[in-house]
């Protein structure tokens, strides 16, 4: 019998992917949301790419829906997103739609999905950015779609947000997690000072237990230095 059901948004990315295999391993049901679907999960909800942001709510709320069969879930993980650069004098519309579609697409789908399948108590916990807590001039786009999903796990941390009873929501709020895609396109840098994905995944399933949760509508940011990650509530 599984131990729980998990929904992972973004379950095809690096965390996303990580998060799924953590999750398996401790023989929870997994489903994954995302563009492209992940042999290890036991559902695959694969987002239409060129629907408009209602057409995916839709999509993924009945197809979830469907897989669930009047169960609920015990956690929705969004860790759905991307990174562009670029300041206002180019191309400013264009990079932040893509990051808002990448960021706050999933971030408010994932919350819908959270309303409706959620268990009382249960998790959701999105994905935002250190960087995005004060100005980004060299990635505008991105910080304004970091700050949005700041903004929003804020509102489901308060009252009447329409989550479930005693749920958690909460950010992570990542510097640099270490991914084999960081690592390439960054080969000299300190990997010390970014985050391993385990860490990311164990932290969740600390969360989805119960153990050591922030206040709902926390920002927690991910601070790692000589491959010590600290735990920064905002």
């Amino acid at each position: 019998m599984a131990s729980g059901r998990i929904v992972v948004y973004g379950g095809r990315g690096a965390l996303g992917a990580a998060c799924v295999n953590h999750f398996k391993k401790a023989n929870y049901w997994v489903a994954s949301v995302d563009l492209n679907p992940n042999d290890s999960a036991d559902v695959n909800i694969t987002v239409p790419k060129d629907a408009s942001w209602v057409q995916q709510e839709e999509y993924v709320v009945n197809e979830l829906g469907a897989a669930l069969q009047g169960q609920k879930v015990n956690a929705v993980i969004c860790v759905a997103g991307g990174w562009a650069g670029g300041n206002a004098a180019k191309d400013l519309s264009k990079q932040a739609e893509l990051m808002w579609r990448q960021s706050v697409w999933s971030s408010t789908i994932a919350a819908t999905v959270a309303a409706k399948y959620l268990s009382p108590g249960g998790l959701i916990a999105l994905t935002g950015a250190k960087a995005a807590l004060e100005g980004t001039p060299g990635m505008i786009g991105y910080g304004l779609a970091k700050g949005a999903v700041h903004q929003l796990t804020q509102s489901l941390g308060s009252k009447d947000s329409g989550l479930p009873e005693n749920s958690l929501a909460v950010a992570i709020l990542p510097v640099t997690l270490d991914t084999e895609m960081n690592r390439k396109w960054m080969p000299k840098a300190d990997f010390g000072s970014w985050t391993p994905l385990t860490f990311v995944a164990e932290l969740f399933g600390k969360w989805l237990k119960g153990e050591e949760r922030p206040p709902s509508g926390s920002l927690v940011a991910l601070v790692t230095k000589d491959n010590i990650t600290d735990l920064i509530v905002q």
